[in-house]
């Protein structure tokens, strides 16, 4: 009813397109459009729904097919902030924050709010303000944000448990052995995350990497064959490993990041399993016990309860 159109993977579904003639007609006439979010329709006129996040991307996909500037997402939380406020105590909402941060807290952990709405936000520059359902509160602005050098140089901190880690042994080093591995788990729709390679010992290596917990039991089987196929020793596995991140614009010109992060952990003898950076974050995967702990720890290193 409301144009909604979707490809027809259910339950994971994504909007291909918007008709909003008759959202607008019924705008012209002064009636408010409710709207139901998570569902749309196929080209064969099957219902299906969105799937995680679905709801908010179907807000912000209504937004950018009518040209809104913004859009506001009501929800259980008052905004985006520093950390888990139920995990830091010091935790401090943000009063704005870029696509791209938002973009790899949400990525990290974060779940305030999908990465699909924010893609989408991000790709139609409509900004999107995070507020709650039960006051008046303002919240957090997800927004194009200028002036990075003038940013914190970290935004927040995001931690995820859905973790759960694969070392596969002696692999031999020749081309298109890890092409196959990882090519053989996409096309199982396993999203791999982070992932070391050792240094060559007699022509072989180990290999470790994680993928969510809940496609644990599903991707075993397939690892154990791929490591009979690919001639490797042998495997382990285990899901109790967490995975913590710090977030920030400021990273990108500014230098000894990663090992002040490094450091917090430290402190803490918190053992770093494996570690994944980009531009504007550094994760480390960790034993899961000790994740709040982390979170805490690099809170107060980088002095996020802090008004800048």
């Amino acid at each position: 009813q409301a144009g909604i159109m979707s490809n027809d993977v259910f339950t994971k579904a994504k909007i291909s397109k918007i008709d909003t003639q008759r959202i607008e007609r019924e705008i012209a006439k002064g009636k408010i459009v409710v709207v139901a979010g998570f569902q749309g329709i196929t080209p064969e006129k099957d219902i299906t729904t969105l799937g995680r996040g679905g709801s908010d991307t179907s807000a912000v996909a209504l937004a950018a097919s009518l040209k809104a500037d913004n859009c506001i997402i009501f929800t259980d939380v008052e905004g985006v902030y520093t950390a888990d406020p139920r995990v830091e105590k010091n935790a401090r909402k943000l009063s704005k924050i870029s696509y791209e941060e938002m973009l790899e807290l949400a990525s990290l952990g974060a779940v305030v709010m999908q990465p699909r709405a924010v893609e989408l936000a991000m790709l139609h520059n409509i900004s999107i303000e995070v507020r709650s359902s039960y006051n008046s509160n303002p919240g957090t602005i997800i927004m194009e944000v200028g002036n990075m050098e003038q940013q914190r140089i970290v935004t927040g901190v995001a931690h995820d448990k859905n973790c759960a880690k694969f070392a596969i042994y002696d692999v031999p080093d020749k081309p298109g052995v890890a092409a196959a591995l990882f090519k053989t788990l996409a096309d199982h729709g396993i999203n791999i995350d982070v992932v070391i390679q050792s240094a060559m010992r007699n022509g072989r290596n180990d290999i470790a990497f994680t993928v969510e917990a809940s496609e644990l039991p599903r991707a075993i089987p397939i690892v154990e064959q791929l490591v009979n196929a690919i001639g490797a020793s042998g495997m382990s596995y285990g899901d109790k490993v967490a995975k913590v991140s710090i977030v920030g614009a400021g990273m990108q010109s500014n230098t000894g990041v990663a090992a002040t992060m490094f450091e917090a952990l430290a402190e803490e003898n918190i053992n770093i399993q494996m570690i994944s950076t980009s531009e504007i974050k550094v994760s480390c995967i960790i034993d899961e016990d000790l994740i709040e702990k982390a979170v805490r720890a690099l809170h107060k290193k980088f002095q996020l309860g802090k008004l800048v």
